[in-house]
């Protein structure tokens, strides 16, 4: 063991950090924010170039390749849940083997080939569509390529996503008062950054796909890719990188896992030493089993173990959010298509272009969040925070429920102003009612982005052990991942219940035959109903204390 004259000072050096060379992390010269903003760029860009796929992605389907309005939407939501699904296996390699910083390089290596090989797809539509027999004979292998790139994007977020941010998160020490509340606005500004890089994308790539080209439109993002990485590695001498303590240096999987197999094998002896005419009185909580002869664990390994099994209601209870969340850029797109867009006599805004009202409104309200409601609550909770982690995502959840229950009425509105001017059979023609009433919902969305998301974020990095918050991350991504196949499932369900095409299907191609109303009116009971399940499970939960503390 060395000697505590050995040992770095507190004030000079960060605990369980080290530099580019492998030396203990300067607190001063290492880390903090100069480090983070070279990592918050890489997320910019990333999200720029996932943005600009995404939220455009449902007219590509129902244009260039010819899907219905309910395979598109189901294939859109398929891809985002698998996408958000994906990044636990990335943080499994990042957290257990190959670190975040390599894991972000390798990621983001991988994503650019994806981008570029979209980019390829995109560019054989044209020459597919020129006659119907060559558009008959490789329109199979377009839609193998275009998928084939479009989930290779998918494996590249993977490790990306939640490295990223965790490794951003890194370069703030927990343990330094100052660094901590540091590191609470750094996941306020990431989200702002990483809107504004959305932003950009719906504004500059949108409108591209839509007027000049889908081939640029994918083209100009893979370019911020490759641009960012460049940047990325430039920064790498000033961040710092986690590095366990002696103690900690087997596996974090196998430490941990090793807490459930010995919880499974001492339960058996516990029950049966136990007297059942006495009602067991010896029987302890699971994990703690694992505390107790034959061959104990590690009081630490358990306290992570029981910190992780935690997550798990949280976890659940979350996913009713996520579900409504995943309509923004499926359906408030194809309910944008059939109102007035014009702007300026010949000049029509994009359907997904309102999208940037989400990023608008969490750039405006993360400023109002992080310097005016924070102080103000934080003078009257005494939380560092303002308010805690599982307050801020509850709140969230109840203006998500509020924004759906806004779009179920303009989607009320709309219909009814469709009936009105005989338009029900005319999906072409545009229904007299402005694009604007959509904005409400759309505002709302980034609100309650600003409460849930970011408080999802900072929740799920904090509350796991330092070597596994990637994982932490990719749980949080997970949600979101779940939510999105959940409602691809739902809406497949529905619809072919509903007969349809064929039927009175809730998503009719014709959206003025569809009723996307119900749909909406039923995600804001299915959010109301979590909301309720997540307050109950919340006003149980212990934070997890600091490690090292």
């Amino acid at each position: 063991m060395a000697s505590s004259a050995n040992i770095p000072l507190l004030d000079d050096y960060v605990y369980n950090a080290v530099d580019h060379g492998g030396l203990a992390a300067g607190r001063f010269n290492t880390g903090r924010w100069r480090a983070a903003w070279f990592i918050i760029g890489v997320e910019v860009a990333e999200r720029f170039a996932y943005y600009g796929i995404a939220s455009n992605l449902i007219s590509y389907l129902t244009g260039p390749l010819g899907q219905s309005t309910a395979v598109a939407a189901a294939n859109v939501n398929a891809w985002s849940g698998i996408s958000c699904l994906l990044p636990i296996i990335g943080a499994f390699f990042a957290d257990a083997f190959l670190g975040r910083y390599r894991t972000i390089i390798i990621a983001s290596l991988i994503y650019i080939l994806g981008m570029a090989l979209l980019t390829f797809s995109a560019l054989l539509v044209p020459l597919t569509s020129e006659n119907t027999e060559v558009a008959s004979s490789h329109s199979s292998l377009l839609n193998v390529l275009f998928f084939f790139s479009l989930y290779l994007v998918a494996i590249g977020q993977s490790g990306h996503k939640p490295c990223v941010q965790a490794f951003g998160a890194d370069q703030f020490d927990e343990k330094d008062p100052k660094e901590k509340r540091d590191r609470s606005s750094f996941f306020n500004w990431w989200y702002l950054s990483m809107s504004a890089g959305i932003c950009l994308a719906i504004v500059v790539v949108v409108y591209i796909q839509e007027a000049v080209s889908w081939a640029l439109g994918f083209g100009i993002p893979c370019v911020f890719m490759l641009i960012s990485l460049v940047i990325f590695v430039l920064g790498r001498w000033s961040y710092r990188y986690t590095k366990r303590i002696p103690e900690e240096e087997i596996n974090p999987f196998v430490r941990i896992g090793r807490v459930f197999f010995q919880a499974f094998r001492n339960q058996r002896s516990f029950e049966l030493e136990a007297n059942p005419s006495q009602g067991s009185p010896e029987r302890l909580r699971f994990l703690n089993i694992a505390l107790l002869a034959p061959n104990p664990c590690n009081v630490s390994d358990v306290n992570d173990a029981t910190a992780l099994v935690r997550l798990i209601p949280v976890w659940l209870t979350t996913l009713p959010f996520t579900v409504p969340y995943a309509q923004y850029m499926t359906f408030f797109t194809k309910q944008g298509v059939t109102m007035e867009r014009t702007i300026v006599p010949g000049v029509k805004i994009p359907p997904a272009f309102l999208q940037v009202l989400i990023g608008i409104s969490i750039v405006f309200f993360v400023l109002i969040y992080d310097r005016v409601f924070v102080p103000m609550a934080k003078s009257i909770t005494k939380d560092p925070g303002g308010i805690t982690m599982l307050k801020r995502i509850g709140t969230g959840m109840v203006i998500a429920t509020l924004t759906m229950v806004i779009a179920a009425l303009v989607e009320t509105k709309r219909l009814q102003t469709a009936k009105e001017h005989g338009l029900i059979d005319q999906p072409q023609t545009t229904v007299p009612m402005s694009i604007w009433w959509l904005i409400p919902q759309y505002l709302l969305l980034g609100l309650a982005d600003v409460f849930a998301v970011v408080g999802m974020q900072e929740f799920f990095y904090s509350q796991v052990p330092t070597e596994l918050r990637s994982i932490g991350l990719a749980l949080y991504l997970s949600v979101f991942g779940v939510g999105s196949l959940l409602s691809s499932l739902l809406i497949s369900l529905i619809d072919l219940a509903t007969g349809g095409d064929a039927g009175s299907s809730w998503f009719n191609s014709n959206v003025n035959r569809a009723h996307l109303d119900y749909f909406y009116w039923l995600l804001a009971a299915i959010s109301a109903l979590g909301l309720l399940v997540f307050l109950f499970i919340s006003k149980s939960y212990m934070y997890r204390p600091v490690d090292g503390v």
